[in-house]
């Protein structure tokens, strides 16, 4: 590659990093902002109020996931003339 080319190349990922991490710092801004504002419980810090939004998703999914495998499980019984 040319040492021109290879210029280019080198600015054209500069400038992508510097915007994709304007993008990303300004998404986290209004995310911070919204959490704070309407997610937060008394006393509690943004950063608090979402490891609690996390961990009370994932216990959503975890629940989820075990009612789904019942379903199925009941659905293979029924689908192999069992009875529950």
């Amino acid at each position: 590659m040319s040492k021109t080319s290879k210029n280019i190349s080198e600015n054209v990922v500069k400038n992508y990093k510097k915007i994709e991490d304007s993008v990303v710092d300004g998404y986290t801004r209004i995310e911070d902002r919204f959490v704070s504002r309407f997610l937060t419980r008394e006393g509690e810090s943004v950063e608090e109020a979402k490891a609690r939004l996390k961990k009370e998703q994932a216990e959503r999914q975890k629940k989820q996931n075990e009612r789904l495998s019942q379903i199925r499980k009941e659905s293979e019984k029924i689908r192999n003339g069992e009875s529950s």
